[in-house]
């Protein structure tokens, strides 16, 4: 089986590592899932590294598990990156267009997407993705791909996102360990928005609210334009610790309690009814009110869904996104947690699932897998249109980090994500 045909994805998340691998088959649109490991993460806190060894353990477990499912040795994949280190900002580059008859050449496109990365960034960052949003030909503005076009003056609008260059290392130094090469980094909520989002969702407007173990990831959309992304550093187990702390009980059990008996809308729960935590866990007894629970976790929910909304009052976007609001992640399976965020942030909302792929897509169907699926649909994509292996090549755009291309093929970042 060559190489080629193979893609991983790793998504190295706060409370588990999620290990997808999948074989591409010339006669099929879509890859087919072979292998899928799961690991709870340990080492990494709110998105960050905060120990190499366990981190390198949970990502070894979770690939060794999916290895055994495959048969397939991973060797590579591409790798999520997320937590409140990263950051973003907009910025505009500006190039005369080379040629004599002013016709737009790749290198011209190169050449002002260079310009626009021409920006002052401290001293710990360093750029993770340049995503072209618009590009502008003499006084022809709103332009998708200039190539070909003619003109004299070619500006781009562009996102810049960066991250902390400490922690981009630490988690290489992670895979290095893990005896993995990273082939691509690609931000966790643009991968989760791949794998759910759809061409017309993203025209009409739309946020994705991914709600991690430790952080919330934001991203939205209008005009097929990715205009905003943002991580919270608040996710569901901080809703764990709030149960926890209002029954007295253990993290483990909170957690239980919270995946069978929670419910984000207390209106829903009788009064009357009971959980016993004995039923639980042997070491563990008592009688807790279910309305109690509800409670804590509505009261959580609603300063991050509080919290996103403050994001899109900021942009000028409260309440004016037609698509509404997509969640995902673990959190998201709450019963009730949409409408709650149906009311919190006056938007149509609904739970995102992955795309599916072929073979075992009953082990992914679901929100906590999004950004795994993405990683393997970033990793597609770019095997169609390179016509060659995705795991050895990087065209995010990254310029002084090491871990890509320089420019070369950044201008279809915008294809990429925002078909």
């Amino acid at each position: 089986m060559a190489s080629r045909d193979i893609i991983v994805g790793i998504d190295i998340g706060s409370s588990s590592v999620r290990t997808v691998i999948t074989r591409v088959f010339p006669e099929e649109e879509k890859p087919r899932i072979i292998g899928v490991g799961f690991a709870n993460s340990t080492g990494v806190r709110k998105g960050v590294i905060t120990d190499l060894e366990e981190a390198t353990r949970s990502i070894n477990e979770s690939v060794e598990q999916a290895e055994r499912t495959s048969g397939v040795a991973v060797s590579h994949a591409l790798v999520s990156i997320g937590g409140n280190h990263i950051t973003s900002q907009h910025s505009k580059g500006v190039v005369a267009v080379g040629r004599a008859d002013g016709e737009v050449a790749e290198d011209d496109i190169e050449r002002v997407i260079n310009a626009a990365q021409a920006i002052s960034i401290p001293a710990n960052k360093e750029i993770i993705h340049i995503i072209p949003e618009n590009y502008t030909l003499d006084d022809s503005k709103n332009i998708k791909d200039p190539l070909h076009m003619n003109g004299v003056r070619l500006e781009v609008d562009a996102m810049i996102v960066e991250g902390s260059t400490p922690f981009i290392r630490n988690l290489t130094k992670c895979f290095d360990q893990a005896g993995i090469e990273i082939s691509d980094f690609v931000l966790a909520p643009l991968a989760a928005a791949k794998a759910t989002l759809t061409k017309r969702q993203r025209e009409l407007g739309v946020v994705l609210v991914d709600i991690g173990g430790g952080t919330t990831s934001l991203a939205v959309f209008e005009e097929n334009n990715l205009i905003h992304t943002n991580i919270l550093p608040i996710g569901g187990n901080h809703i764990t610790n709030d149960i926890a702390i209002g029954l007295r009980t253990s993290i483990d059990v909170a957690e239980r309690v919270k995946l069978e008996y929670g419910n984000a809308l207390p209106r829903e729960i009788g009064k009357k009814e009971e959980i016993n935590l004995a039923e639980i866990d042997a070491n563990e007894e008592g009688i807790v009110s279910r309305y109690h629970v509800a409670e804590i976790i509505e009261a959580r929910l609603e300063e991050i869904l509080t919290l996103a909304n403050k994001e899109l009052r900021a942009i000028g976007r409260e309440k004016l996104l037609p698509a509404g609001v997509v969640l995902t992640g673990g959190t998201a399976k709450i019963p009730g947690i949409v409408d709650l965020a149906k009311s919190t942030l006056g938007l149509p909302a609904q739970t995102g699932f992955p795309m599916q792929l072929g073979g075992l897509i009953d082990k992914v169907d679901e929100p906590t897998f999004v950004t795994v699926i993405g990683l393997i649909l970033w990793g597609l994509e770019n095997e169609n249109r390179s016509g060659g292996s995705t795991l050895g090549t990087k065209l995010t755009g990254t310029i002084s980090n090491g871990f890509g291309n320089s420019i070369g093929g950044v201008k279809k970042w915008l294809d990429k994500f925002l078909p």
